[in-house]
């Protein structure tokens, strides 16, 4: 009786062991297989965190101006639609000046308002929509100190208000910084950048007070894309110096605001006798 009770003995310890060791082997498998997705898990987050782009914040441009043209350095919001307001009370206004015509002799990419019935040149210019200033110059026209400035949005248009008058203080800061005045219209970087609001006073009288010749240039450019107009070698070949504003120009007049405004500008007369509405941005 003893030697069975041994020889069980013997045979139960081996199945022990043996079911032990399958016990042992398909845990570890399964523990080996979570931890590898586990892994896989984590080297997923990883990737996407490499490669995701960074939120834009508010207060601060993300775009630069390259060799190469303007360019976003992360991912750009979404532009609004309709995105511009116009800059002045077109009522008052007399006629209007289309982008991407000859004026004066020389080609304009930006267009603009003629206010010849208001007295003392006083016209209150606001910007077109939020954006940070990037640019600005004063120069003299006809013995009178005129301003520009260009101010980007981070969803890749920028905007260009000219023959600016007289500005408002915090302006004229900036504008202090600058050079004097000459015949040249070049225009100096503005750092850093400083943020306008949609409807922000931006001059309070345009054009030349001397001859009472009240007007104010206003350029939209769209970054996100080159114009129609450009894809033309004609064109191409006759704007490489000022590839930076003509390629990109947009028609504002039509397609960049609230329909109502469309409609009123529409009546307009056009400012420039020759050229009329005629328009290579404007079909």
């Amino acid at each position: 009786m003893k030697k069975n009770q041994k020889g069980f003995s013997a045979v139960e310890a081996i199945v022990i062991i043996l079911v032990l060791s399958v016990v042992g082997f398909v845990g570890w498998k399964v523990l080996s297989n979570k931890t590898g997705q586990s892994a896989a898990k984590d080297t997923s987050s990883l990737d996407q965190s490499q490669t995701a782009s960074t939120p834009v914040k508010a207060n601060e441009l993300i775009w630069q101006q390259t060799d190469g043209g303007w360019r976003s350095m992360s991912t750009p919001p979404a532009c609004k639609k309709p995105m511009v307001k116009l800059p002045a009370d077109i009522s008052k206004a007399t006629s209007v000046l289309y982008p991407g015509q000859t004026r004066g002799g020389n080609y304009k990419p930006h267009g603009g308002f003629r206010f010849d019935n208001t007295k003392d040149n006083k016209i209150n210019l606001t910007a077109p929509f939020d954006g940070f200033l990037v640019r600005g110059g004063r120069y003299i026209a006809e013995g009178e100190i005129q301003y520009t400035f260009d101010a980007m949005n981070n969803c890749g248009v920028m905007f260009r208000v000219g023959h600016i008058r007289e500005l408002p203080d915090n302006l004229q800061k900036i504008a202090n910084t600058w050079p004097e005045a000459t015949a040249s219209s070049a225009t100096h970087n503005i750092s850093p950048a400083v943020f306008v609001k949609q409807g922000e006073l931006m001059g309070t009288k345009v054009g030349i007070t001397a001859s009472s010749n009240t007007f104010f240039d206003m350029g939209i450019y769209d970054y996100r894309q080159a114009n129609e107009a450009s894809k033309s070698q004609a064109y191409q070949a006759a704007h490489t110096q000022d590839k930076e504003l003509s390629w990109y120009a947009v028609c504002w007049l039509k397609d960049w605001l609230p329909a109502d405004d469309v409609a009123a500008i529409a009546k307009l007369p056009a400012g420039d006798p020759a050229s009329g509405k005629t328009s290579d941005y404007c079909k």
